[in-house]
């Protein structure tokens, strides 16, 4: 019984002169789990945005940390369960559905 506790990821892209970093950071806490995006553009400050979701919502999750063993799993197994599909955050920070 794996759960993500919590999970931080960071993505920055040299453009020329216009940098640009995303950060995602997600804790689960009692009442479920809070996402918190972060977007820097150039020298911008920096916007933030942060989304909550309850346990009930989340039966399921399979965050992207998560996502990367299971598909390592599968591959070494050389098969992919029918309609194998869980609940998942898009990189918006919001609730979606992924399948496989």
């Amino acid at each position: 019984q794996l759960e993500t506790l919590e999970q931080e990821e960071q993505e920055r892209l040299e453009l020329r002169a216009h940098p640009v970093e995303k950060r995602t950071h997600m804790v689960s806490h009692q009442h479920g789990m809070t996402v918190t995006k972060t977007l820097r553009e150039g020298e911008a400050e920096p916007q933030c945005w942060s989304f909550s979701y309850g346990w009930d919502e989340l039966q399921g999750l399979m965050p992207e940390g998560a996502s990367l063993l299971l598909l390592r799993v599968l591959a070494c197994r050389w098969a992919v369960p029918p309609g194998l599909i869980f609940p998942a955050i898009d990189t918006e920070g919001h609730l979606c559905t992924s399948s496989y």
